[in-house]
């Protein structure tokens, strides 16, 4: 049986090593594994390990398929949540993410549907909602 969560994000985002560094810092993710490609300026492959989950990322290859990272200012499709025990963590995570280049999009605020808040957009494009509890 696999020990990773039974959905995980894969993200497609260049450059992956920047982006793998800003996780790591912005949100404490711990790398588990890493796989460069054979060009020797992109990743293949990387796990992260984050939040209790796993995210998993790569340089875009266009080669092998029709993959691309997030246009500067496009509309997002796809956004990964994070779920945090304390409200006090949402605003501490947006601070960080934000003195790390991160656009705060929303919040951090307590939502009418009974959470504490944010939405960020990292400096790769991605878009990350964060939610704890109210108090």
């Amino acid at each position: 049986m696999s020990q990773r969560p039974p959905v995980s994000p894969y993200l497609t985002v260049t450059p992956a090593a920047a982006a793998i560094a800003y996780y790591c810092a912005a949100f404490g993710a711990v790398q588990k594994a890493i796989m460069p490609a054979l060009d020797g300026m992109r990743i293949m492959h990387c796990e992260l390990s984050l939040n209790g989950g796993s995210i998993m990322l790569s340089d875009p290859f266009p080669e092998y398929g029709k993959t691309r990272p997030p246009l500067p200012n496009d509309y997002a499709t796809v956004s990964v949540s994070l779920e945090f025990e304390k409200p006090g963590d949402v605003d501490d995570t947006v601070e960080r993410c934000a003195k790390l280049g991160a656009t705060t999009e929303a919040g951090p605020m307590n939502s009418f549907w009974g959470t504490r808040f944010a939405v960020v957009r990292d400096p790769f494009g991605h878009r990350w909602m964060l939610n704890g509890p109210t108090a």
